[in-house]
């Protein structure tokens, strides 16, 4: 008896805070500053593909499904592996394991750079070449349809070529591998070491960094996409794009070269930190905490003195154990539609606030990075500050979270409300108007896409198809003036570039409305996660997080993207062609767009408020 009080008053000794010369790597606050580290880089290439995702598919000729397949195939790895190494989680060297992880993270960002590098340069006009000979563009009357040359279609079927998106998806699939230990193995062994008062705190600090990740990703990749995609293979008097242009392809791989560096960096000191640490001193809870310690250490050592056989047989009682719980499927379920909520803004809001809004690609990204997610990121924080003050119960967090996500639905509904309508584009919107005929006689490309608008406000997919027999080009800029355009009403002219939705100032009522609903939705993620933790038995932490994570990404983050893809693939009114194969979109209608779009993150965001309200119910 005497001993067993030695030992733990030994043992909560060296917990205090007098041990001034206690390693670093005991500490769990520099656990929890070196694991922010590696979320914000691993989150970054995480954020950084989904930033660049319309630009890989412009670059490529994607649909968005296949876009959204891509976005969402890191996933795949992850879903497989994450229940059994979380499972395993309380039998191995959790530290090393999430270096490790971090080290193939490295790896696959690597790899996703790869098909820069394998594919020749970027040949953004199917009818002129890459020197910005827009002469070829204009209407010819005496010469048949251009189309693609065979020198272009050749290089479209090289083996190179082909192998671009299989390697961009292996990419993903070794990212999504490379992540399954971080989260589950992070927050359950920063829960584990950490004193019951600092543990949702550090909780909030850990998923508001998982936040910045991706914010991280979106910054950098506006920033990269200023920058011209072969940037590094032609001289700057070569390229005759603007960021303007809707052919404009940014450097979407530079981004990944940059993220491998950082991975490298913030893995290097997990292989330094010991399998288990002394509990967290904090002097108004030394007891509790102790106790609490004790009672972990107890079960984790029942736990790991199974044998391997043992620990698979009770695996099915585990996982049947921790899905009877109503709390914890209820508020699964509730994250899991608010993680479809954030899959298909992460991944297509910018490319919507491009096409909607007229925007630039590196503008569109640096709203959602500049804007929408920090206001995510506050309201994250703010609810692990609400959660560490107040203590709530499971009781009282499931109705703030109910609360939260009700007024969630105020701000979110307005968003269908608020967007552009489609701009006229001659024989494609309206439908029922057909000026081609004008242009009948010029030979038009039907892969032509060099889009001109009229001094009549009417847009035209290419010169030729505005019926336009020359040019004046502007020495001081890449803008090119056509004049002589036969099907353009007025002077009859037409200068390069779109028309445009001619609404861009809705843009600010539209973000504002955005960043509101992040803000209040974000608000129940810490709340929702404590929930979890405080509702499953000790040894099942590591478990339930899997099982959790599990979930999101057969349920969210997998089909999410496609399913956002698929919808707006629906909206296409006009497709791209190249050698005789459709590739990426060229216009959408923009109200079916929004209406689509937006109307399935209200419908998310309904399901989580459902979810939330039936939790509050069944825990009183």
């Amino acid at each position: 008896m005497g001993g067993t009080n030695v030992d733990r008053n030994s043992n909560l000794a060296e917990s205090r805070p007098h041990a001034r010369c206690q390693s670093p790597f005991k500490s769990i606050k520099f656990f929890v500053l070196c694991h922010s580290l590696l979320q914000l880089a691993q989150l970054l290439v995480s954020g950084y593909m989904k930033s660049s995702i319309s630009t890989i598919e412009r670059r490529y000729g994607l649909t968005s499904q296949k876009s959204g397949i891509l976005a969402s195939f890191n996933e795949v790895g992850n879903t497989v592996l994450i229940i059994f190494v979380s499972f395993f989680g309380s039998r191995v060297h959790r530290p090393r394991f999430i270096g490790g992880g971090a080290l193939l993270a490295c790896l696959a960002s690597l790899l996703m750079a790869m098909p820069h590098f394998m594919s020749e340069p970027y040949s953004y006009t199917d009818i002129s070449n890459t020197s910005g000979d827009n002469s070829s563009s204009l209407c010819q009357p005496s010469g048949p349809a251009s189309t693609s040359s065979s020198q272009n279609c050749k290089e479209q079927s090289s083996t190179a070529q082909q192998m671009v998106y299989p390697v961009l998806l292996l990419g993903q699939l070794l990212l999504g591998i490379g992540a399954v230990p971080i989260q589950p193995f992070g927050i359950s062994y920063i829960d584990d070491y950490a004193s019951e008062k600092n543990s949702p705190l550090y909780l909030g600090i850990l998923l508001a960094v998982t936040s910045i990740g991706p914010a991280f990703g979106f910054v950098t990749g506006s920033l990269m996409l200023r920058f011209y995609v072969d940037f590094d293979k032609l001289s700057e008097d070569e390229i005759n794009l603007d960021a303007k242009d809707l052919r404009w392809v940014g450097a979407w791989w530079l981004g990944f070269l940059v993220a491998s560096c950082l991975l490298i960096l913030t893995a290097l000191p997990y292989f330094f930190f010991p399998r288990e640490m002394p509990k967290e001193y904090v002097q108004s809870g030394a007891d509790d905490d102790q106790s609490s310690s004790d009672r972990n250490q107890q079960e984790t050592s029942q736990l790991q003195d199974l044998s391997l056989l043992q620990f698979l047989k009770s695996f099915p009682r585990i996982v049947l154990r921790t899905l009877q719980s109503p709390v914890y499927i209820l508020v699964v379920l509730a994250q899991v539609n608010l993680a479809a909520l954030l899959s298909g803004l992460a991944t297509f809001m910018s490319k919507f606030i491009e096409k909607q809004f007229t925007q630039t690609v590196p503008f569109s990204t640096m709203m959602i990075g500049g804007v929408g997610i920090p206001m995510a990121v506050m309201g994250i924080v703010l609810g692990g500050a609400l959660m560490r003050r107040l203590r709530l119960s499971v009781r009282a967090a499931s109705k703030l979270c109910t609360a939260a996500i009700f007024i969630c639905m105020f701000t979110a509904v307005p968003l269908l409300f608020i967007g552009c309508p489609t701009q006229k584009v001659a024989g494609i919107f309206p439908p029922s108007e057909n000026n081609s005929s004008c242009s009948s006689g010029c030979g038009c490309s039907t892969e032509a896409f060099n889009p001109v608008c009229g001094s009549d406000g009417v847009e035209f997919r290419s010169p030729c198809h505005a019926g336009c027999f020359s040019m004046q080009a502007n020495a001081s800029s890449k803008h090119i003036n056509y004049t002589e355009c036969r099907c353009v009403g007025g002077s009859g002219f037409a200068r390069s570039g779109t028309c445009g939705s001619g609404c861009a100032d809705r843009l600010m009522p539209f973000m504002v409305l955005l960043g509101l609903t992040g803000f209040i939705a974000s608000f129940s993620q810490t709340p929702s996660y404590m929930i979890i933790l405080r509702t499953v038995p000790a040894e099942d932490k590591s478990f339930a997080v899997g099982v959790q994570y599990m979930l999101f990404r057969v349920l969210a983050f997998m089909p999410g993207p496609v399913l956002y893809g698929s919808v707006i693939d629906t909206t296409c009114i006009l497709w791209g062609d190249k050698c005789g194969k459709k590739t990426s979109c060229h216009y959408y209608n923009l109200d079916n767009f929004r209406h689509r779009f937006l109307g399935l993150i209200v419908t998310f965001v309904f399901g989580g408020l459902i979810c939330f309200l039936v939790t509050a119910v069944s825990s009183t």
